[in-house]
């Protein structure tokens, strides 16, 4: 009986040892599985933020690029502007000097005569000292500055040459010999027809006549 009831208790210890195992083993089992659905869970919410962040970002991205898509165009016309203007004031200037026809006087001192009243009533009309040489030149070549030279062919008439003369007593009714009035005519013919003397020398440069 001794033997007996050591051997059930041996038997009982054993099974409650391998009942003990196995509900370590189903522990394990349950906390290594509760482990893989937080890390599978959490690589869900990683996955998630990382596309959201990429959606956002996607967002930011493009904006940036198109500012910068702006911006460069921007520069380039800026560039293409300002490349234009430097060209037109080299034309400009190119221009300017091809129509000035000699150095430009430092006063109208340096004339006399009715070329000394051509420069005054010149200035007074607003240009500068530099478009002296223009109508010097234009006026000498019509003229000769004399304001009784006619032309035997046309009939022009004065320093400015007008066509018929008596177009010039919408200036003065001493137009035939007054220097004066004739200049203040020849000057607005100039004005309205050409801007200035130089274009106007320009113009008998290329034409022969202005």
């Amino acid at each position: 009986m001794r033997t007996v009831a050591v051997g059930l208790l041996l038997a009982g210890l054993g099974g409650g040892y391998f009942l003990s195992d196995i509900r370590q083993i189903q522990q394990k089992s349950i906390e290594a599985q509760r482990i893989a659905e937080f890390e599978q869970a959490e690589a869900e919410y990683l996955r998630h933020r990382h596309g959201a962040h990429l959606i956002a970002t996607a967002g930011i991205r493009a904006a940036q690029y198109e500012a910068s898509v702006k911006a460069a165009a921007a520069a380039k016309a800026e560039a293409a502007r300002a490349d234009a203007a430097k060209a037109t004031a080299t034309r400009k200037r190119r221009e300017a000097q091809a129509r000035y026809a000699g150095p430009i006087p430092e006063s109208c001192s340096e004339y006399s005569g009715n070329r000394a009243i051509g420069c005054a009533l010149l200035l007074e009309r607003g240009f500068g000292l530099e478009e002296m040489p223009c109508l010097d030149r234009l006026w000498t070549k019509e003229s000769g500055w004399n304001h009784r030279a006619r032309n035997a062919a046309s009939g022009a008439y004065g320093i400015p040459q007008a066509l018929p003369g008596s177009k010039m007593a919408t200036a003065g009714d001493d137009w035939e010999y007054n220097p004066a009035t004739q200049i203040k005519w020849g000057l607005n013919y100039i004005t309205s027809r050409y801007g200035t003397p130089c274009d106007a020398w320009a113009h008998s440069q290329s034409r022969g006549w202005y």
